[in-house]
């Protein structure tokens, strides 16, 4: 089986987002592919036979699918009066994560539980399929128009949309950690937080919880979904970006403010998190805002 990886450049550099309406003619076939980003078919007009990895979906007017970060997928069209039309979302859900959404960082981002395992809520709950493509149908809207304060206004649909998998799942899968264990890390996030900018060692980490450095390192995965190296890193890196924004330092002094002064570490970093240097990060949010 051939397929490519599909790179995906987004419009505007600060919404790690991309949608259009695509129109098909009929016994049309894409090649399979895959992307890192998240994404929603919503049919509109005609029928879309959609393929992902080993699943597939046959989708009318009114329908939708999601299709996980890296699988493979691929469709083919049909339409009585020979054209479809259906819209594409395509995010980066990753860039979409907070501090007040990193409790949900696992259940969103496992590469082990891919979205398209989500497929079986609009089966049986119209009220989270009607939601869902109301919320994309908005987002075109808005990226279309483009009226004062639109990038809000798509971060907030695409939480929303988020939002209804998470209160819609009465599967729970995967299976997230309860409360307690979130609540008994808060204090070890709270001092990230605090030390984003400095030295921050996991030592110090599984003292503030009361546990042993082996013990901890797992129980942090294990409820995060992400290791304490990666999830201070990837904080880090959030704050390297408001400080490119914000203020006229150059990229060496971003690096030691948030405390990588290996300058090779801070780009691998860097690119891990947005696909390009800090340099180049800065200009294309400088070209946008003009």
């Amino acid at each position: 089986m051939q397929f490519y990886k599909e790179d995906i450049r987004f419009e505007n550099p600060f919404l790690s987002m991309k949608i259009f309406a695509a129109n098909r003619v009929v016994d049309a076939i894409s090649r399979w592919h895959h992307h890192k980003e998240v994404e929603i078919l919503v049919i509109a007009e005609g029928v879309l036979h959609v393929f992902v990895e080993d699943e597939q979906y046959m989708l009318r007017a009114g329908e939708l699918v999601l299709i996980g970060a890296n699988q493979l997928h691929r469709d083919r069209s049909y339409a009585e009066e020979g054209t479809m039309r259906y819209f594409v979302l395509q995010f980066d859900i990753h860039d979409y994560f907070e501090q007040s959404t990193m409790p949900y960082y696992r259940f969103l981002s496992e590469t082990d539980y891919p979205w398209s395992k989500l497929n079986y809520i609009f089966g049986n709950n119209d009220t989270a399929r009607e939601s869902i493509v109301d919320s994309v149908k908005q987002i075109y809207d808005e990226s279309q128009t483009k009226r004062e304060g639109y990038e809000i206004a798509v971060s907030l649909l695409i939480k929303k949309i988020v939002l209804t998998l998470l209160r819609s799942d009465n599967r729970h899968f995967p299976h997230h950690r309860e409360n307690n264990d979130l609540l008994r890390l808060r204090p070890v996030l709270d001092y990230i937080e605090q030390n984003v900018c400095g030295k921050i060692q996991v030592e110090e980490a599984s003292r503030i919880v009361n546990m042993s450095y082996y013990y901890f390192v797992k129980y942090f995965k294990k409820v995060l979904g992400m290791s304490f190296l990666e999830y201070v890193n990837y904080k880090k890196i959030k704050r390297a970006e408001r400080i490119l924004l914000t203020n006229e330092v150059n990229v060496a002094q971003v690096g030691e403010e948030v405390g990588m002064p290996n300058m090779a570490h801070f780009y691998k970093m860097f690119r891990k998190y947005n696909d390009c240097s800090p340099h180049d990060y800065r200009k294309k949010m400088a070209e946008w805002s003009k």
